[in-house]
């Protein structure tokens, strides 16, 4: 008699799997049934992992609402939440986030944002974490927003969004001095001056010695993920010395971009110095070449982008009104203390804080994840 370990033994050597068919005998319009299945795959994922985001960031704000009303009602202290935060665990031992930190961040949201604001893009496109983020470092509600309408934009992590934050970005942004608006149809002219800076911050650069442009820009092509990330948008770097070739003479232009949301080329010239109306010239024939010989159909104008080290406001106003090409002109830091205030300058980040913290950046997801 044949033992049950014998019999089950027996079972499964008879037991056969039906192969898949061979790739090789599908019909031709297979791959294209498979990358739509698939893309309905990974299209439903990010709606469920938005869905469950936004409902999440719902619920924080309810139970802060509720934790806020009865404060205020029968003005009780922090020992009332840090009970709070025990009975709930001890009510859902499967369930995170209940920590008494984190209830008082709930606490902070509903005040902070009223339910309106909460259920509406783009705060209610924001995972948990970059809410956090937004609390600790900025008190403003309408910048707040700013800097969420940009991190749904923009598709930043966390720390994309705590280090734009922390280099003060609101206060930077489309303030290059430009002739845009009477070189540039009105439709691009707005969208081309919201892409540049003033200053730009090179923090992650490691300047020695004396400064200098090839200095600046070896270091800028070293760091270029983070330098990308100072640009803005869009930009995808093509190269650095390029070489125009323009009857008979070369000439070599500093760094070339490309922007795929302004569908254009951008040339960067660096310069260690304060600015000189004489730049200008110099760069416009940059512009020039790039449009006859690299320039595709399809693509709009050039457009030139001189940082210098510093810049007199009026007499870079006044030097770009005689040129019909699309330029901006900005001022560029190795330090974001160098560009405000004596007074603000003790509550930044150091450039190591920031090295590391854009390190860390490399193991964070888009924004739609709900991930620290």
């Amino acid at each position: 008699m044949e033992s049950k370990g014998t019999e089950q033994s027996t079972a499964r050597s008879n037991t056969t799997f039906e192969k898949p068919p061979g790739r090789s005998a599908m019909p031709t319009w297979y791959p294209d049934l498979l990358d739509s299945v698939a893309s309905r795959v990974a299209a439903g994922r990010v709606r469920a992992i938005n869905a469950a985001n936004q409902e999440l960031v719902r619920t924080y704000w309810a139970i802060g609402n509720d934790i806020l009303n009865r404060q205020e009602q029968e003005g009780w202290g922090a020992k009332v939440i840090d009970r709070l935060s025990v009975d709930l665990r001890d009510r859902f031992p499967e369930a995170k986030g209940f920590s008494s930190r984190n209830l008082k961040y709930m606490r902070s949201l509903a005040e902070a944002w009223p339910q309106t604001a909460i259920v509406q893009a783009p705060l209610a496109q924001l995972p948990w974490y970059h809410h956090l983020a937004l609390l600790d470092k900025v008190r403003e509600p309408a910048t707040r927003l700013w800097y969420a309408e940009k991190a749904v934009k923009g598709g930043w992590s966390r720390n994309v969004l705590t280090h734009q934050i922390d280099s003060r970005l609101h206060e930077r942004a489309g303030k290059a001095t430009s002739n845009f608006k009477t070189t540039l149809p009105p439709s691009d002219s707005d969208l081309v001056q919201q892409a540049t800076k003033d200053p730009y911050v090179f923090d992650f650069v490691a300047m020695t010695g004396q400064r200098n442009e090839r200095e600046l820009e070896s270091q800028l092509i070293d760091h270029v993920q983070k330098f990308l990330l100072e640009l803005g948008q869009g930009f995808a770097f093509v190269g650095r010395q390029i070489q125009l070739h323009v009857a008979g003479d070369e000439f070599f232009a500093d760094l070339l971009f490309y922007n795929f949301k302004l569908r254009r080329f951008v040339v960067i010239e660096l310069k260690a110095g304060k600015f000189d109306p004489g730049y200008l010239g110099q760069l416009g024939v940059y512009m020039s070449a790039v449009d006859d010989l690299l320039a595709q159909d399809g693509d709009k104008p050039t457009i030139g982008l001189l940082l210098c080290k510093s810049k007199n406001e009026l007499v870079a106003e006044y030097a770009l009104r005689g040129y019909n090409s699309p330029i901006g002109v900005a001022n560029w830091a190795a330090e974001l203390e160098e560009s405000m205030p004596e007074e603000f300058a003790g509550a930044l980040p150091t450039v190591d804080e920031l090295e590391a913290e854009l390190t860390a950046a490399t193991d964070d997801r888009p924004v739609r994840d709900e991930t620290k």
